[in-house]
């Protein structure tokens, strides 16, 4: 009788976590493989904050943000992580997608800490590499904090563009002056002898933003976020979970240091503050407050190829039912 009692318990034990399983909803994550979100994915995982959730996260590994945009748009993805810019223009050309903090984490121009270049006014009739092209969001808002100044960036510096990557390549092998490179390649070359000219997160104020901005956020359809607002919770709930073990955690960053692509601990640190540095901590309203004034200030400068038709942020860019938001 006792083998039996063990069994049939074992049996019902089986079947009450193959339920909870198969009850788990699945969210399906574009992200690519080098991402900061397969960090929070390991993280996530690791802890069983999706098991917690009651949730299936599956990622979509993509080559690259553009492919990200096309298989949201195509319905093979439920969330990608983009930018409110580009969802604000979407909404203007009738697409319903919304945003949802991510990362505040933003790119820098990098010089040789023996650079004689001191101030971003010493950049004129240098070199400058920038990462994403003449629309990048950090390059035309570096472009607007200098014109404050009465510099024209783009018409005084000799300006080359260029994959991320490469650009930083470039830096480490003296063929560049300065680099505007996105936060992960800055932080590698931070950790190779390299310094912060300027954060674009310094310039922000200048702009009118109030504190941290998250450019970089969750992307869905405003349709199916509405639908399923409950499992949407739950998500964010597990990524702010994995955010705060990486914010707290020393010990978490050296399991996840393979999935970096940082080769040495030096390296590995700077990911880890920037990263920690780039947690949202304010409140829905206060992001969207700031990404109005910033939009403006893109569309002035960057002008229909960047935000379309609308000189203002789209009302709903920003989503705004996460409790806690």
């Amino acid at each position: 009788m006792k083998h039996l009692a063990a069994l049939l318990l074992t049996t019902f034990t089986l079947s009450a976590s193959t339920a909870v399983r198969c009850d788990a909803e699945t969210i399906r994550v574009a992200m690519q493989k080098t991402g900061t979100f397969a960090w929070e994915l390991a993280v996530i995982r690791a802890h069983g904050l999706d098991k917690q959730a009651n949730l299936s996260i599956e990622p979509i590994e993509l080559a690259s943000p553009e492919a990200g945009k096309v298989a949201l748009r195509a319905g093979s993805a439920d969330i990608i992580v983009s930018d409110w810019p580009w969802v604000s223009r979407e909404r203007s050309l009738g697409g319903k997608l919304t945003f949802y903090p991510y990362s505040s984490a933003l790119g820098a121009v990098m010089v040789r800490n023996d650079s004689t270049i001191r101030t971003l006014a010493d950049l004129k009739g240098h070199t400058l590499a920038v990462a994403g092209g003449p629309i990048d969001k950090s390059w035309l808002l570096l472009q607007a904090s200098l014109k404050q100044d009465g510099t024209d960036l783009k018409a005084t510096s000799n300006i080359i563009y260029g994959a991320p990557p490469l650009l930083a390549a470039k830096a480490l092998s003296g063929e560049t002056d300065a680099t505007l490179d996105y936060w992960n390649f800055c932080a590698a070359l931070e950790a190779k002898g390299f310094r912060r000219l300027a954060g674009i997160d310094d310039i922000l104020p200048k702009l009118g933003a109030k504190g941290p901005t998250a450019m970089i956020g969750y992307v869905f359809d405003e349709t199916w976020g509405n639908a399923h607002a409950d499992l949407l919770a739950r998500f964010i709930a597990a990524t702010r979970q994995a955010k705060e073990i990486l914010a707290s955690s020393d010990a978490e960053w050296s399991r996840i240091q393979s999935l970096t692509g940082a080769t040495d601990a030096a390296t590995l640190r700077v990911y880890r503050d920037r990263y920690r540095e780039g947690i949202p901590r304010r409140s829905i309203a206060e992001e969207e407050g700031d990404a109005r004034v910033l939009y403006r200030v893109l569309a002035k400068i960057g002008g229909p190829d960047l935000v379309g038709p609308a000189p203002q942020l789209d009302p709903g860019t920003f989503y705004h039912a996460i409790p806690g938001g």
